[in-house]
């Protein structure tokens, strides 16, 4: 069996783990936390968006942000790992990658990820498991861990 990595994470944490063989359990590698995507917007931003009166005279008008100041942190956290993952596909610690996380979280991660890590990638589960023990993570897997 190739030497597979399964990350398990959601906006704040990451967890790896790997396993043996294709039907084995997992075993836990590391686990990475990511404090600042847990805080709440008003605990990342000091004032309020700024206002702009239109030409017509009707008033002002708060700038919303595009993106919130707790989804910039999920999307930071995304880059971070996707680095980490970078870094390890390079020094040969994994020959593929199975990533389970948060919905929106993928997706932050896949925009992240290297075309050469994105090519190892065997298999995605959009689902938040990382706070389930190994051997819950385990059942929401195949009961043969695909092959590239």
């Amino acid at each position: 069996m190739k030497k597979t990595w399964i990350v398990v994470a959601d906006s704040s944490r990451a967890r790896l783990f790997t396993a043996e063989t294709p039907t084995s359990g997992l075993q836990e590698l590391e686990d990475l936390q990511h404090i600042q995507a847990r805080l709440h917007d008003q605990e990342l931003t000091t004032d309020l968006p700024g206002k702009h009166s239109n030409d017509a005279g009707m008033g002002a008008h708060g700038y919303e942000p595009k993106v919130t100041p707790t989804e910039e942190e999920a999307i930071r956290f995304a880059k971070e790992l996707a680095q980490e993952l970078y870094k390890a596909f390079h020094e040969h610690k994994y020959e593929q990658l199975i990533l389970v996380a948060a919905p929106k979280f993928l997706g932050h991660l896949r925009n992240a990820l290297d075309k050469n890590v994105k090519k190892v990638v065997s298999f995605e589960l959009a689902k938040d498991l990382t706070t389930e023990k190994p051997e819950e993570i385990r059942k929401h897997l195949p009961e043969y861990l695909p092959q590239l």
